[in-house]
């Protein structure tokens, strides 16, 4: 019974965002007392025409029942689509703050943006949609890198 509140906790709290969001893995496990729900084996989450995959999916909920956090781990990759933007990429590991919209990326992250032509790349990634403002920290062995094309004005 348990089990069928959680379910009906999570879809309540998707619908609050108006845009219908889809989770398949195979399989499923929800841990009542954290407030979580863990998706297991080839998790494919789908929102209108955003997409992220990953090994694993975690989603967290706070103390009121709403979709805090998503945490997917494990050959991630994503497809983010918002307005004017346009985001395809991977990383080890992907959170996402849905009421901020904002992902984060870590270990091995690197993002195209298709919209700019531009190339990046670092161990940490943040990406804000509502801004378009990115932040990316490197390390020592792994610097950060930005590739870009230039036009040749004539």
């Amino acid at each position: 019974m348990q089990f069928l509140r959680i379910i009906f906790i999570m879809s309540f709290s998707l619908l609050l965002f108006a845009e219908k969001v889809e989770i398949s893995s195979d399989s499923m496990e929800a841990k009542n007392l954290k407030k979580e729900i863990h998706f297991l084996g080839n998790v494919k989450i789908s929102q209108l025409k955003n997409y992220l995959s990953g090994d694993k999916v975690i989603v967290y909920f706070n103390d009121n029942n709403k979709t805090k956090m998503y945490e997917a781990i494990g050959n991630v990759n994503f497809e983010f689509i918002k307005d004017k933007s346009h985001y395809k990429g991977s990383a080890k590991r992907v959170i996402y703050y849905p009421l901020k919209s904002v992902y984060i990326l870590k270990e091995k992250a690197l993002i195209d943006d298709l919209i700019n032509k531009r190339h990046i790349n670092g161990n940490e990634i943040m990406l804000n949609m509502l801004t378009g403002k990115i932040n990316i920290k490197g390390s020592k062995k792994k610097p950060v890198k930005f590739i870009f094309d230039m036009e040749n004005k004539k």
